[in-house]
């Protein structure tokens, strides 16, 4: 006579959910400040850098992250730290994306109102996004830069895993986005990250100018925000802060004479692959 079957537990073990708790963090990590080094990462999460390179190497064995080939691999003496960007493989894991019934949609109505329904959809889309984020960025005051800071700080909680940059030696910050939720949308609508720089403009103030993004290949989506006084933008929110409402006399006679912008300035974070 057998004995009664022996209930297996399949509670998972604490362990393991502390390693991929750990891991998924440094993904995220990895996504928001990359390129960051094993060192960088053991710091912000208080680990030791061998236990940090472990979970590392299982991140780049999955293809979720890869080391970064740019032009600070080859600067200063002795062999270079490895710093870590997150792959498109990582940056599916990250996402909660509905990506093939959006890009559906949209082709739906491209197909049946024609290509400027898609663009209206995108104006609407991030007028939404402005009107949450508006009040954040006034209570920065007017310093271009602390607005900036202001709007990552926004947009991280948003999901995009944001942040602020300078660009030492100009008067130029770099906002960066680690994470787009509708990636995959975008990379077919273009539309959608050309009005998403446009909102962009108007929250700040200023001009702002896209320098990469994911969908093109890039490991961050780059803009560049001139930190020049602000001026004051359109109350009704037509186009760049510095544009000419149209009709008026200003737009029938030109722009006013002012400073030169300053010139665009390229990505720091150097060639992408």
């Amino acid at each position: 006579m057998t004995g009664p079957t022996p209930v297996v537990d399949r509670t998972p073990e604490p362990a393991l959910d502390h390693e991929a708790s750990t891991r998924s963090r440094i993904l995220q990590i990895v996504a928001a400040d990359g390129p960051v080094s094993a060192a960088d990462l053991a710091s912000a999460l208080d680990l030791a850098a061998a236990g940090v390179r472990r979970h590392l190497q299982a991140l780049e064995d999955a293809d979720q992250v890869t080391v970064h080939r740019g032009r600070e691999a080859s600067r200063g003496r002795g062999r270079p730290a490895r710093r870590y960007v997150v792959t498109g493989e990582g940056q599916a894991v990250l996402s909660h994306r509905y990506a093939e019934i959006a890009a559906d949609a949209l082709t739906f109505l491209a197909r049946t109102a024609g290509p400027q329904a898609v663009e209206q959809f995108a104006e609407h889309r991030v007028r939404e996004l402005e009107e949450r984020h508006t009040a954040a960025v006034d209570a920065a005051g007017p310093d271009v830069a602390a607005r900036a800071e202001a709007l990552a700080q926004a947009l991280a909680a948003d999901g995009y895993a944001a942040s602020v940059r300078p660009v030492p030696g100009t008067s130029v910050v770099q906002l960066c986005q680690g994470h787009c939720p509708v990636q995959d949308v975008a990379a077919q609508f273009p539309a959608l990250c050309e009005a998403e720089t446009r909102a962009f403009g108007r929250l700040l103030g200023v001009h702002v100018q896209r320098l990469s993004t994911l969908t093109s290949g890039g490991h961050v989506c780059t803009t560049s925000i001139p930190t020049v006084p602000m001026r004051t933008a359109d109350p009704r929110g037509a186009g760049p802060p510095d544009d000419p409402v149209p009709g008026t006399t200003a737009d029938a006679a030109g722009p006013p004479p002012t400073s030169n912008p300053p010139a665009p300035v390229h990505s720091t974070e150097g060639p992408t692959r």
